[in-house]
Parts: structure tokens; sequence; C-alpha cells
């Protein structure tokens, strides 16, 4: 059996989105009323594309073009601004990935957080994520994320094995991220993560391990430990490079031992925590996000819309110059209107596989319904040791459970989803 089917990061995925008409900003925004809410930022550029990467990212472009992205990112924040101030929105965290954040030079870091930071409200708690890679990370662009405020660093390390990152198409050297990562450590930012890939052709569970160890030297808070998967429109998948889920497996079962060993404490398949840190639970599924920028995606109630999906490096910079003329941002031009039954089926996958896990006393309370009965596979899982019914009232997965996350999450997917995701790929395959 291949535990490695679909990583649900997020449902439905952009591959089922499709266009809509009608559908304006305005008729939403008393759902981003008040306190509470997420603002993302996506910027889409990169130094080198990934060998597995599928995401909206362009490479090759100067900063001319990044300047000109900026333009439009300010153009969209001052639309939804005058709109947002109606209902009082104030936003509780500002998360901004790519992409390669860090591309961007100190002037334009500086103009950006400026620009977020006039167009849109914050509580004064508000945590600041910001992504990065090696190459990208320097000491004066770290000085100035600190003055800014930004509490939270995350890192695409990958390996430490230079063969490893060779064989991932990354750019930089393991030395590069040994340097990067002693940088973030002397700024001293109250959370630092760090993402590594295992199944990576080559890869043994001792290289991993060797990896793992290097990572803990610098005392990262979260460790993000992914599945190579090789997407769709990927550089790896035009080389015909094929995975071995069982040793991959292998590899992660013995990552997940080291780190639990290590006093990191398993909050789902993929995340690992530093057991002095207090598991924040946060209802998942409902929240309220805006995303800025061409790529990033909303989520308001029923509608979650973005720009749409697209992978190869010409139809990116198509959809970035699409983005840079648009005049009007209220619009909302492509996403999709989830039903209930949708909503239920993100609100399980969003819960479940994210421990403490899903809350059946609270899934009655929202939906008015028992989530045994309209999701009857969670007592397959039950009974096939992936998952168990708490006395407190959650179901929670186990840890076989847990490493079968990719596995079992897809077989939540509705049909209607699933067939709106096998026609996207019929058509872009």
């Amino acid at each position: 059996m291949n535990p490695y089917i679909q990583y649900m990061y997020s449902y439905p995925h952009k591959t089922a989105y499709r266009s809509l008409t009608g559908v304006y900003l305005d008729d939403y925004v008393s759902i981003l009323a008040g306190k509470g809410h997420g603002l993302y930022l996506h910027i889409p550029f990169c130094q080198s594309k990934c060998g597995y990467c599928n995401l909206f990212s362009v490479t090759g472009l100067g900063q001319e073009a990044v300047d000109q992205y900026l333009d439009a990112v300010e153009r969209q924040s001052k639309q939804y601004s005058e709109i947002l101030v109606s209902v009082g929105t104030e936003f509780s965290e500002l998360v901004i990935g790519g992409g390669t954040p860090l591309f961007l030079t100190e002037k334009q870091l500086e103009r950006m957080f400026y620009r977020l930071d006039c167009s849109f409200q914050f509580c004064e708690t508000r945590s600041v994520v910001v992504e990065t890679a090696p190459n990208q990370t320097t000491r004066e662009k770290l000085h100035l994320l600190k003055q800014l405020g930004v509490s939270r660093i995350s890192m695409g390390i990958q390996s430490f094995s230079d063969r490893e990152l060779l064989a991932l198409g990354r750019q930089h050297h393991a030395q590069k991220a040994r340097e990067a990562l002693e940088l973030i450590k002397n700024y001293e930012f109250p959370c630092v993560n760090v993402d590594l890939i295992y199944g990576i052709p080559g890869q043994t569970e001792a290289s991993l391990l060797e990896s793992l160890k290097e990572a803990l030297r610098f005392e990262p808070e979260e460790i993000f430990l992914y599945p190579l998967y090789v997407k769709h429109g990927a550089r790896m998948e035009r080389e015909g490079v094929v995975l071995e889920p069982e040793a991959a497996f292998a590899q992660y079962q013995a990552a997940s031992c080291f780190l639990r060993g290590s006093g990191y404490r398993q909050d789902s398949m993929r995340r690992f925590v530093r057991q002095e840190t207090m598991r924040m639970f946060s209802e998942c599924g409902l929240g309220t996000s805006i995303g800025l920028g061409c790529g990033g995606r909303s989520y308001l109630g029923n509608l979650h819309f973005c720009s749409p999906y697209v992978i190869t490096r010409s139809d990116c910079l198509a959809r970035l110059g699409d983005y840079e003329n648009t005049t009007d941002f209220m619009e909302i031009t492509h996403g999709m209107i989830l039903s209930e039954e949708e909503i239920k089926r993100r609100y399980v996958i969003r819960h479940l596989l994210i421990r403490p896990g899903l809350d059946r006393n609270r899934y009655q309370e929202v939906f008015d319904a028992n989530v045994l009965e309209e999701f009857s596979v969670l007592r397959v899982w039950v009974e096939q040791g992936y998952a168990i019914l708490e006395e407190n009232g959650y179901i929670t997965l186990t840890e076989k459970g847990l490493g079968f996350s990719d596995y079992l999450g897809p077989q939540l997917i509705s049909p209607a989803v699933n067939q709106a995701m096998h026609e996207w790929e019929d058509i872009h395959g």
C-alpha cells in the first residue's frame, strides 16, 4: 500500500476551483468584521525552480519586475482596505510566503511592510510569519525582519547532504544552510522552523537522521518533515524520477522516532514541536483569511478563491501579467462556493489530521449532526487501528494513523471535488 496519495494541506484543492461570475468581495465583507482574521501575501519570485516544485512561482526576473508586482499589491491592498475599514477588520496574523519572500531587497521589504501597515489594521499581539531560503537569508534582511516584529521564520533546508540537494534541484549547498541558520539563531526570533524532505532518490535512513541531527544543533522550535512528492508539472516528473514509497515510509518511521526521542512532540504527520512549547489549539476549517498577490488564496465562509492554478513558467508569467493588469480587485472570478457537505469535509480534514484531533461534541454543536454517522469511514479507521475514540470526545489519530495521513485524508474528498480535480489533470496533463 502506498502511504503517499495526496498531501491534504487544504481542502478543496485549487484544481477543483472554477470560473465564477457575479461574485464580489463586497457581498462577503461582513464575514471579516471584527478581530481574529488572517492576512496572507504571496511573493511569487524565486532564484530557481526546485525539481519537485509545482507551486506558483517564477524565476529569472529582476528587481524591476518585483517593483511592478508590489505596485499591483498596493492597488489591491488599497481597494480591500476601503471596504474592510467599514466592518472594523483586525488581523491577528500576517503570513508572507512564496516563492521566496526574501528574494526582495531590503528596500522592497521595507516598502512591502510599510504599505501593509498603512492599509490594514492589526492587533497588537499579531504574529508575523516569513518564509525564506538559505541563499536569500542575509544579516541585513534578518536585522530588518527583527525590527519589523517578525515572530516566526520558516526556512526550507530539505537536507544537509549536498548530493541530496542536487537530486532535488536545490540551488543552495548544505554549508550555506548552516550559515543561514546560524545567522537566524543570533537574532533570537520567537519561533524558527526548518523544513526537511525524506524519500529523496539515493537518500537512506542514516543520511536522513544525519540531517535531522544537524538541524537539532540549531535548536529550532519546530521541524516540518515532508515526504517527497513528484507532482504534475514539476521538473522531476519530466525527468522521469521514480519514488520508492516503502523506503520513504521506513525513513519517516525512523525520523519520527528520533525526533520524539529528542524532545519534540509530534502534532501531525509533518509537524514536530519542541516539548516545552505549549500546544495552542485553534479551530480549523472555519477561519477567515484574505490573500493578497497572485497566487494568494482567500477563505471567506463558503467562498474560497484565488487566481487559477498554474505550474509552468509560461503560464505563471501569464497569470502574473493578468494580476498586474487588474483594475478591479473586488470582482471574484475564480474559486469555489462550498456546499454544506464540503464545509463539513473541510472541517473534519483540518481537525482530524492534527492533534489533538476532531472533537465530536464540537462537531455536533457546529453542524447539529453526529460526525460518526455522517462519516462512517471514521469507524472503519478506528477498527483498523488508525484512530481511537477518546473518552473526552475526541477522535484522535494513533501513531500508525499519523504516519498514514496522506493515505487517510484523501478518502474524505467528496466525489464532486475528486471529479473536478481529475478533470483539471486531464486538461493539463
